[in-house]
């Protein structure tokens, strides 16, 4: 074995071998120093995991007790590579989705006795500096928060991933939950086709490439195709499932005189920037425009009107996604799920 550092030596022949200039928290590194033995060997003295000499351990303790080292939960875990963390990446907090998200997945790690760690930018690659593989068992991650590049990497690095709201690239076997979009939006449209008498319907797009603006916008044109109304490229716009994007989005279209006599906005947030634009332009709700939105968030039922919407169990989505991550840390078999929505009749549309 080395000999220890003068340092420690000058330490050890003091009542207190903790240096008194140095202010920072005893770690398991000073522990392992004084003993002289690993970390990996501190750490299964603390786990009581793996076998250790009575000599050895001995050593262990009287240097433990000698710093007077309070043993946190990462170096416990040093032997097993855990962390008892789970990671949550998400676009924004701010989000109106987030609050039940967080529930559902706060619940689920409070029943399982794991922390949770939770990240958000709007830089897609400055993220995963912080947080990732590093400081986390499995990242529950959500749509538009990652690039493709990085979520292979750490697909082929075999740590454990379960996406939200999205899903991997064709041919990655990368476990996911989502929300039913396509069937709920066509009836959403449908609605307002069929029990409302609206035939100029707008539609405002999410982010590009985003899994769920792409199945409403499915479920849209199959409204249209099934009520025999020819798609209009104009009736198409970017809403990015933000408010003041879709405001603007409708202000343009009402500056140009485009006729349309409803909107589905995208999701609810969108739908708040719709009626925005609408009070500006002195139009009424549901009488002049109706307006849907999807994801059944906090506001809908509190807008005036109150929101037609699609329901989405958020909070459910966050609950499962969490023991799928769980169990795929546990080296279980995860499958992906789709979740059921529900469309809900309020009175931006017309109650029939």
């Amino acid at each position: 074995m080395e000999a220890l550092p003068e340092f420690y030596m000058r330490e050890s022949m003091t009542e207190n071998p903790v240096n008194p200039l140095r202010e920072q928290k005893v770690t398991i590194d000073d522990v392992a120093m004084l003993a002289g033995v690993s970390i990996s060997t501190v750490s299964r003295v603390l786990n009581t995991s793996g076998y250790v000499s009575k000599k050895t351990a001995d050593k262990v303790n009287d240097a433990i007790r000698k710093l007077k080292f309070v043993p946190q939960s990462s170096a416990r875990n040093l032997a097993s590579n855990r962390t008892n963390t789970l990671g949550l990446v998400v676009h924004e907090l701010a989000a109106p989705f987030i609050l039940p998200l967080l529930r559902g997945i706060e619940n689920a790690t409070r029943d399982s006795g794991l922390n949770l760690l939770v990240g958000a930018t709007m830089d897609k690659r400055r993220l995963m500096a912080t947080l990732g593989e590093h400081n986390a068992d499995g990242l529950l991650v959500t749509a538009g928060c990652i690039t493709d590049e990085e979520l292979l990497r750490l697909y082929y690095a075999k740590f454990p991933i379960v996406l939200m709201f999205r899903k991997p690239p064709d041919g990655f076997d990368i476990p996911y939950i989502v929300a039913e979009n396509r069937q709920s939006s066509s009836a959403m449209v449908s609605h307002l086709i069929k029990d409302c008498g609206r035939r100029r319907i707008a539609f405002l797009r999410g982010l590009e490439a985003d899994y769920d603006s792409h199945q409403r916008e499915l479920g849209y044109r199959d409204a249209l195709a099934e009520h025999g109304i020819p798609f209009d490229e104009s009736l198409v716009g970017y809403g990015g499932f933000d408010e003041a994007v879709a405001r603007n989005t409708i202000e343009t279209w009402l500056e140009k005189d485009l006729a349309f006599d409803a909107v589905f906005a995208g999701d609810d947030e969108a739908a708040v920037g719709v009626y925005h634009a609408a009070e500006s332009a002195g139009l009424s709700i549901p009488d002049d425009i109706m307006v849907v939105g999807f994801d059944d968030d906090y506001l809908a039922r509190r807008m005036i009107p109150s929101l037609t919407t699609v329901h989405v169990p958020i909070e459910e989505i966050g609950k499962n996604a969490t023991c799928m991550l769980i169990d795929l840390i546990n080296g279980k078999y995860v499958e992906s799920m789709t979740l059921p929505t529900e469309v809900v009749i309020r009175r931006s549309s017309c109650i029939s």
